[in-house]
């Protein structure tokens, strides 16, 4: 009797129903030789979206690299909850560069395993959006230039969560942060200021450029295995909530994480050589305003009709611009 292949929607764990998935199915996490690179015990808080978004992204580059990897580590919360002296949670060779200048040592460490032969050896740098989009934003463009063998991964939560929760180039209009509080006639973050890091890294025509968020394991591992396939300068912008600046429950970050590219605020896409090859579909628009309603920090905008309509706006943008929508999807 030929049997039926039982599908989940949610199969992004070591769970039974990942595990009854064809084996090349399956994610990392839900085989037993995940590297566990990042290790168990770190400081993160509870419901820590780049504790998540490091684990999956650097426990698919061990795969797909047969675990012959290197990374540098921007300053942030990544460095510190990871490493406090002088312990480390790292079972990878790993550096810890200044808050701007992660690009440039990784770029020096792809260009010392060049001269000594070892080309099998890939090179990732990472940090969060307050030293990718702001502080080594310079040097990022750099590397993307010279198109240099590094796959640099940007975990996205929005604001410098480290430091105290203070705006960033890439923290959304009316949000609420230390430096960006909820008063006045237009409360929160400006809108129409920041910095898209993935449209300008496509604009520099490097191999691949892609967004991924922690709600899609598959999706994620699926673009790190895809820029380890290929040899020069890639960017992957992980979107990882954050419970302790976005004042939402540790419970809801992959909820959220979800809501946020269900909604359209959130583009899943991926680009060659500066132009848009996929994008992920949006299986059930949900508006804004679900998402929204998840997060303290945008407590004041659900009660802004104007400024709830801004955000709406830029979802719907999103949507059209990347084609999140089938046409015949509503």
């Amino acid at each position: 009797m030929p049997h039926q292949q039982v599908k989940f929607y949610q199969t992004g764990t070591l769970t039974v129903g990942n595990r009854l998935l064809d084996e090349g199915h399956r994610t990392v996490q839900a085989t037993m030789d995940r590297s566990n690179s990042l290790d168990s015990g770190h400081r993160a808080c509870q419901g820590c979206g780049e504790a998540l978004g490091a684990r999956y992204a650097i426990d698919a580059a061990m795969r797909a690299t047969n675990n012959q990897l290197i990374a540098a580590n921007a300053t942030g919360c990544l460095e510190v909850f990871t490493t406090p002296y002088p312990e480390s949670v790292w079972r990878i060779p790993w550096m810890h560069s200044l808050f701007g200048n992660a690009p440039s040592v990784a770029t020096g460490i792809a260009a010392a395993m060049r001269v000594k032969g070892r080309d099998h050896v890939r090179v990732i740098a990472q940090g969060g959006d307050g030293g990718t989009t702001d502080i080594g934003f310079g040097a990022l463009s750099g590397m993307f230039e010279r198109n240099d063998d590094v796959l640099y991964i940007c975990y996205d939560n929005q604001a410098y969560m480290n430091t105290g929760v203070q705006r960033s180039s890439a923290t959304p209009g009316s949000a609420r942060t230390a430096t960006t509080m909820p008063v006045g006639p237009e409360p929160g973050a400006d809108f129409d200021k920041g910095k898209n890091v993935p449209l300008i890294a496509m604009a520099h025509g490097i191999p691949y450029v892609a967004t991924a968020s922690v709600d899609r394991l598959h999706d994620l591992e699926a673009k790190e295995e895809k820029a380890m396939s290929l040899r020069g300068a890639h960017y992957i912008q992980v979107f990882v909530p954050c419970p302790l600046g976005w004042g939402s429950k540790p419970a809801d970050t992959v909820k959220i994480a979800r809501l946020a590219v269900e909604s359209g605020l959130y583009p899943l896409f991926e680009a060659e050589y500066g132009e848009i090859t996929t994008s992920t579909k949006i299986r059930r628009k949900v508006p804004v305003s679900g998402y929204l309603r998840l997060q303290r920090r945008f407590a004041h905008t659900l009660k802004n009709e104007t400024q709830l309509a801004q955000l709406q706006a830029v979802a719907d943008r999103n949507i059209r611009r990347f084609s999140l929508i089938d046409e015949q999807g509503d």
